[in-house]
């Protein structure tokens, strides 16, 4: 059996061994798509801030990992794929083709860039890959005027690393109105964005950006600001072009069935590109996060080689740490139709607990300025668990969830 996997990311890496673990002989190819070894991600902003090298941020550590499953590693890109019924084949960038029996697509996503002219000025980039790291590492000197444009959680993944390093940092949420919207409720919002301005970061939470001049120069149809370093951070979207013609379902992401296959029956999905059934609603979505990524490859993988595994839904779930207040999401954070719904504010210690119920059970919840919930949260909502007399208890005093989630899992 040949198999074939594009993208080395999480889900790419996680497919690659538990294929071997599963087929001994197979030949397994892994496509990365950049130079290098794979890496994390997630791992960019401790390069900013020196914590660790670039070697430090490979996803596995050991010389010759690959080479020593028999696993063939290659740096091309995936040009275009092309389907038949029981296989096909993939073109690469330095005109080879790889035929394959199964294909695993887990290229990820890259930075959805603002409609506006100036993207391309020199000055002006993405924080995204080890290249984006050393321009920005280049750039971060104490009292270099950096602007961030993007005020989500790909934003929000960059900012300790940029505020530690002593630029002066302004954000602009623009018209969203709120800094990481897609994952906070307007309380938790406003909290993260004291927090930030009491670090000396200046957001900008009104205004239209119009254009990047040269300088470079953010223009906003409310104001002008120079700046030595301008990062796009406005979103991203799933790499799925080369896709084209193979008769793959596209929505979001490329639509995959509870096996991760998708409507091509020898090519299957996994990680940030894939449209992928979430616990909570049962729906099919695009989480991007990087534990759902490693389960959708290893869950892949598993079917790839012939088993009949299920993907029962990944919980959405999102952790960030701004600049030293952390905050976390679960589920259905912002409540549920029909549901009930508690907040517990301390503005004074930047503490924040919310709690949304369905019927007895926790279904979303979150936390801003505490850890010590994070694992009761979870295990409650993962669970299912009935809460009974537990849930008014939760509803008069949300703080005391680790308390339920230990009487519940001991009964």
């Amino acid at each position: 059996m040949k198999y074939v996997i594009i993208g080395a990311g999480p889900a790419g890496v996680r497919a690659a061994e538990s294929l071997r673990q599963e087929d001994a002989g197979g030949e397994i190819t892994l496509v990365s798509g950049e130079p290098g070894e794979p890496y994390a991600r997630m791992a960019i902003p401790y390069i900013l801030t020196g914590r660790i090298d670039e070697q430090g941020a490979q996803q596995r550590k050991t010389l010759g990992h690959f080479e020593s499953l028999d696993i063939r590693y290659l740096n091309n890109k995936a040009l275009k794929v092309h389907a038949g019924p029981e296989g096909g084949t993939v073109d690469l960038d330095d005109g080879s083709v790889l035929a394959y029996d199964r294909l695993l697509v887990a290229t990820g996503s890259s930075p959805s860039l603002p409609p506006i002219a100036g993207t391309d000025l020199p000055g002006v980039v993405t924080c995204w890959t080890l290249e984006d790291a050393r321009v920005i590492a280049d750039k971060l000197k104490p009292g270099s005027r950096v602007v961030m444009l993007g005020a989500g959680f790909v934003a929000g993944v960059c900012m300790k690393s940029l505020v530690n390093s002593g630029v002066h940092l302004t954000m602009i949420a623009g018209r969203a109105g709120q800094i990481l919207r897609s994952m906070m409720t307007p309380t938790g919002s406003r909290m993260l964005q004291r927090w930030l301005e009491a670090k000396g970061v200046v957001v900008v939470t009104k205004g239209r950006t119009e254009r990047i001049e040269a300088g470079p120069r953010l223009v906003m149809d409310t104001q002008v600001i120079d700046a030595d370093l301008i990062i796009l951070a406005t979103g991203v979207k799933p790499n799925i072009s080369f896709l084209e013609g193979t008769g793959a379902e596209i929505d979001q992401g490329i639509v995959i069935d509870d096996h991760m296959r998708t409507a091509v029956p020898c090519i299957y999905a996994a990680g940030d590109v894939a449209q992928g059934r979430d616990f909570s609603t049962g729906e099919w979505v695009v989480h991007a996060l990087q534990p759902t990524a490693t389960e959708h490859g290893r869950v892949a993988a598993l079917n790839m080689a012939g088993r009949d595994v299920p993907y029962r839904g990944s919980l959405s779930m999102n952790v960030l740490d701004t600049v030293g207040l952390i905050s976390h999401t679960f589920g259905l954070w912002g409540g549920k139709e029909g549901g009930e719904v508690v907040e517990a504010v301390d503005e004074e210690r930047n503490l924040y607990t919310r709690l949304c119920f369905h019927g007895e059970y926790l279904v979303g919840a979150i936390t801003i300025g505490q850890t010590r919930h994070v694992g009761a949260i979870r295990g409650l909502i993962q669970t299912r668990r009935a809460l009974g007399e537990w849930k008014q208890t939760l509803l008069d005093n949300p703080n005391l969830v680790m308390e339920a989630f230990v009487d519940l899992t001991q009964k």
